[in-house]
């Protein structure tokens, strides 16, 4: 592997595992700050217990997610000079308002709602959870202005003497139209996140035979709710593919390996070997007809434009070179994050339909495939992240630079492999500590009875313990 290809493979490695837990604690941190909310207007010390429990899965997710975002920071600096050299007066301005905005408040709050139990009163405590929920739900508005920025420039001029992209309206980057379908899009699947995690930590305290009221009534709220976020993810994420067709079309063509022209373009389900080079006896394909126009141009016979001719235009338009992302990656992703999307559909139905017979607890089966349904929004998550970023290549910013220009020149393979493993050994450390502490609590359950900091709160009389975070 040379330079370019080691780094390029820093930025996967460090940003997917970074990518596992920030829209688990947004997920989480919407959920807890929901369950507080109930028991604040309800008084009911089962929501107080729920708000308790799924608190500690978002604080070891915001603490995980706080590190990893570190070190992507750390990989961006030494691998990626010329990237911030050219584009940083842009690219930078977002990130510092997440910094300074969004990430204090989150942070600040977070610290209030963690040490205010029982010293602050009921409707304040709840305000800073709400507020904890705010940060991080804007700092993800800000990264994802940065990233959509990179998917489709808007408001910059390049300064031919400078070589270099400057700001000209920070309005239009904050409101760049891929912004404001990446940003509901990412918020509802994030939601999905946590409400699967939820569900699936739920049904294994059931399935242990913990009838534990906190379980019982955490299904019975978070089903339709998640159900709700699938149904908007996968319209926001339709939304996005329709826009995908008009500022990437070459995303749109690579994701159903399209190489002619077509109208009424059919859209590939499954397939084996649909690329032109595979040996055509071999290749099984089943389509749907019309649906990709329909999807990506809203007519049944719309035209959508293949990948040998947008390459031909990007030829004439950028130069000479391979304007071509890896075919196998953009169309295996694209499926696998669809797929996944139709599964996040069907398992909160079914649970819905269990719910109304009344036998949703007995179902062992559904119990089990809700635990498993825990992994598959970060599996969603992960492989849609994967599918947006390769599909842009060989651009790093979509039509103004390549990601071979946007290296450090001056980094040696060596450096990058030593960080790299560097790295690599940092997360699995987070790794091994995140999953023991996420065992460790599903282990413990949540607590029977209100604690000593919930009766405070609720203004009963008794001892008030320091160990605020001893859970």
């Amino acid at each position: 592997m040379n330079t370019l290809e080691l780094a390029r493979l820093q930025f996967g490695v460090t940003t997917v595992f970074h990518f596992i837990f920030v829209p688990m604690s947004i997920g989480l941190a919407v959920w807890v700050a929901y369950c507080q909310t109930r028991w604040y207007r309800s008084g009911d010390e089962v929501y107080l217990r729920m708000t308790r429990f799924w608190g500690k899965f978002m604080l070891i997710s915001l603490a995980i997610g706080v590190v990893t975002g570190l070190v992507q920071e750390f990989q961006f600096g030494m691998n990626w000079s010329e990237y911030s050299r050219y584009v940083g007066d842009i690219f930078g301005a977002p990130l510092a308002m997440e910094g300074l905005m969004a990430f204090f408040l989150e942070s600040t709050f977070l610290g209030l709602w963690l040490f205010g139990w029982g010293r602050l009163s009921p409707k304040v405590h709840l305000a800073t959870m709400w507020l904890t929920a705010f940060g991080a739900v804007l700092s993800a508005y800000f990264i994802l202005a940065a990233n959509s920025w990179m998917q489709h420039p808007v408001g910059y001029v390049i300064n031919h003497a400078t070589h270099r992209a400057e700001m000209k309206s920070i309005f239009a980057v904050l409101t760049n139209s891929t912004l404001l379908l990446a940003f509901p899009h990412t918020i509802f699947a994030a939601l999905c996140t946590g409400g699967f995690l939820v569900l699936g930590i739920s049904a294994l305290g059931l399935l242990r035979g913990r009838r534990s009221d906190v379980y019982s009534r955490s299904v019975r709220l978070v089903l339709p709710l998640t159900l709700a976020a699938a149904i908007l993810t996968g319209a926001f994420g339709h939304t996005q593919g329709m826009l995908m067709e008009e500022q990437q079309p070459m995303k749109m063509a690579a994701a159903e390996a399209l190489y002619k022209t077509t109208k009424g373009a059919s859209l590939s389900i499954f397939a084996v070997g649909p690329f032109e080079h595979f040996p055509k006896r071999l290749n099984t394909d089943i389509r749907i007809p019309h649906l990709l126009s329909i999807l990506g141009t809203a007519s049944w016979n719309g035209e959508v434009k293949g990948v040998n001719q947008l390459n031909a235009e990007d030829q004439r338009k950028y130069g000479p070179g391979d304007y071509v992302p890896i075919l196998g990656v953009t169309y295996w992703t694209f499926r696998l994050m669809a797929g996944v999307g139709v599964a996040l559909l069907l398992l909160p139905l079914l649970g819905l339909w269990l719910l109304r017979r009344g036998s949703l607890e007995r179902s062992r089966r559904f119990l089990w495939l809700a635990i498993g349904g825990a992994f598959l929004p970060p599996l969603a998550n992960l492989s849609g992240w994967i599918f947006t970023e390769m599909g842009r290549q060989p651009w790093v910013v979509y039509g103004l630079l390549k990601t071979s220009d946007a290296r450090s020149p001056l980094v040696g393979s060596g450096t990058i492999i030593l960080s790299l493993v560097g790295y690599t050994l940092l997360y699995g450390v987070l790794l091994l500590v995140g999953g023991r502490l996420f065992l460790r609590e599903i282990a413990h359950g949540p607590q029977e009875k209100p604690d000593e900091d919930g009766a405070r709160e609720q203004g009963e009389s008794g001892p008030h313990p320091d160990l605020v975070l001893a859970y």
